[in-house]
């Protein structure tokens, strides 16, 4: 997680094997499925501030995997430090935020095949020209940036950043990542890393108040993760692997990551 090569898109969709077309998907007869989520990770699933309702790139896609696998959705929502425990326990069948497949959390979950792949970016304040990338922002030592602990941007922060050490007091915890884009909003910190749907989602909305700088700190694969030994896990990758081959991976992200504009 802490060494990672750079590539050169932003944004890349896996292509995935064994492409499969609908029509060779299993048939789950319309069992009930738990989906747990955060609804904090624009803009792959939030709450529309518009109508309330929550959507985002992840819903649709689980909505269109669920279709073609012939299960039917249960959405419940919760926080993300306890999600994973919670997904491990049982108490959810599948969870989505934008996890990133990681090693140590394979000894707790399983996880889908990869659906999407995305960088690290650092989101300032749009007038911000004290620092403008990550090795002037170490050495601006009056510096603050948020994380939510126990992610990937936390980690991000302390190994990539700044100095290793966990406990460093220029990282200011938070709840939620929400949470942290509206510290960096009025000021209380000066930056928030983000993989690059999330950040490109609120820079789009922000009207010019927020900026992303220097170069992408590294990649991260997304996948939804299930209680060990899931029985979900092969028919979810046989439609992720369908959804590739058809275009509706796709389509999903010029939906989501270029015509939809958010705040608009």
């Amino acid at each position: 997680m802490l060494l990672r090569r750079p590539f050169l898109a932003a944004l890349a969709i896996f292509a995935l094997a064994g492409s499969l077309m609908a029509g060779e998907l299993p048939d789950l007869k319309g069992r009930k499925v738990i989906v747990v989520t955060e609804n904090a990770y624009p803009p792959l699933q939030f709450v529309d501030p518009k109508s309330g309702q929550a959507i985002g790139w992840e819903y649709d896609a689980m909505n269109e995997i669920a279709k073609r696998l012939n299960f039917k959705l249960e959405y419940q929502n919760t926080s993300w430090d306890a999600m994973i425990q919670a997904v491990a326990d049982g108490q959810y069948n599948i969870g989505m935020t934008g996890i990133t497949i990681k090693e140590e959390r394979k000894q707790q979950v399983d996880f889908s095949d990869p659906y999407m792949r995305s960088q690290q970016l650092m989101l300032v304040r749009g007038d911000e020209k004290r620092f403008t990338d990550a090795a002037s922002f170490k050495a601006f030592d009056k510096g603050l940036i948020a994380a939510q602990p126990g992610t990937s941007p936390f980690y991000t922060a302390v190994y990539e950043v700044l100095d290793g050490n966990e406990q460093n007091p220029r990282i200011k915890l938070f709840e939620t990542f929400g949470a942290t884009v509206q510290a960096l909003k009025t000021g209380d910190v000066d930056l928030v890393l983000s993989d690059s749907t999330a950040a490109k989602g609120y820079v789009d909305a922000s009207g010019g108040s927020l900026k992303i700088i220097g170069q992408p700190l590294g990649t991260e694969d997304f996948g939804f993760i299930f209680t060990k030994g899931s029985d979900l896990v092969a028919p979810v990758n046989a439609a992720i692997a369908a959804l590739k081959a058809d275009g509706t991976l796709d389509k999903l992200n010029r939906q989501w990551f270029v015509d939809y504009k958010m705040g608009e």
